[in-house]
């Protein structure tokens, strides 16, 4: 079955006087997808986002959402998007489900009180509908944003580096939140972001952008090769652990990271018999630990 196209960007271009933000960035976005896309600040990210959300015109190149030119049907299409840019702002003295109340008229969508709150509920502020803003920290307040992106159901929500500035736990909640837009109402998702350990935990697909341009993209696991995985060991003799791992494992790639640690790509399967023969073989392993693979190939990426 052939898969549902949202959103699909060729070859964007975007100058601001004689700076280019973008200069050529291309990638599709299917439907039910929760899509990464990535890269470090400064790349492009931003500038693509708003080019998407007609805020600003490219230069050239081509954007179609819902198999529809943005350029002819603009108003059409921007209906059916929900989106978050940068901090979402709100009425600071005035409730959560006032606030939506709002949004709710200003977008022109009918949204009855009954579903407001229900979409309090299921941001996880269903019992702060009644508390003012001010008093909100920032993670509920990104909550709140992506409740309001909600109101008038939209098929695609885009949201711009929503986990800035939030702590271990408000990242948790977003990432939470994310995954169940895509599983219980079925959304299509962009996420633009550099926590890069993140994406790697909630998306499906991605592209790589970098210097305006775009680099890699495809399905997160054929990307990262699931089969593969650094591991970092911190042992007691690294130079022998090499020797001997070299020659009992025969590893695509082994290298000495300091006087203590080495990095070892190896098969994932083999990662507990790796560590069963150093113990056997009288090595003291300190610590043991799988790098985060999508930085290893992000910054790969990037720098080749």
């Amino acid at each position: 079955m052939e898969q549902q196209t949202i959103i699909k960007v060729q070859n964007l271009s975007k100058k601001f006087g004689s700076f280019e933000a973008v200069k050529d960035v291309s990638f599709t976005v299917n439907k039910g997808d929760v899509f990464g896309f990535l890269g470090p600040n400064g790349a492009g990210k931003s500038t693509t986002i708003r080019c998407l959300l007609s805020l600003i015109s490219p230069d050239s190149g081509t954007i179609e959402l819902f198999d529809k030119s943005l350029q002819k049907n603009r108003s059409q299409i921007l209906a059916n998007i929900g989106s978050i840019i940068e901090k979402p702002d709100f009425y600071k003295y005035l409730s959560a489900q006032k606030n939506l109340e709002i949004f709710a008229r200003i977008s022109g969508a009918t949204v009855s009180k009954k579903e407001i709150l229900e979409m309090l509920d299921f941001v996880g502020l269903g019992d702060r509908a009644k508390h003012k803003v001010k008093g909100f920290s920032h993670g509920m307040k990104q909550r709140l944003g992506i409740a309001q992106t909600l109101l008038h159901k939209p098929e695609l929500i885009i949201l711009d580096e929503p986990t800035t500035g939030l702590d271990p736990q408000g990242i948790i909640e977003i990432r939470n939140l994310i995954l169940r837009l895509k599983n219980e109402q079925n959304k299509t998702i962009l996420l633009s972001s550099h926590q890069l350990s993140e994406i790697e935990l909630i998306a499906n697909r991605m592209v790589i952008i970098n210097q305006g341009r775009s680099l890699v993209e495809g399905s997160v696991e054929e990307l990262l090769n699931s089969e593969e995985t650094v591991v970092r060991i911190e042992i007691d003799s690294v130079e022998a652990a090499i020797q001997f791992i070299q020659s009992k494992f025969n590893p695509q790639e082994i290298s000495q990271i300091s006087s203590k640690e080495l990095e070892v790509l190896i098969s994932k399967k083999r990662v507990p018999d790796l560590t069963k023969e150093l113990v056997l073989a009288g090595f003291t392993i300190h610590a043991i630990e799988p790098k985060r693979k999508l930085e290893d190939y992000f910054i790969k990426t990037i720098q080749s």
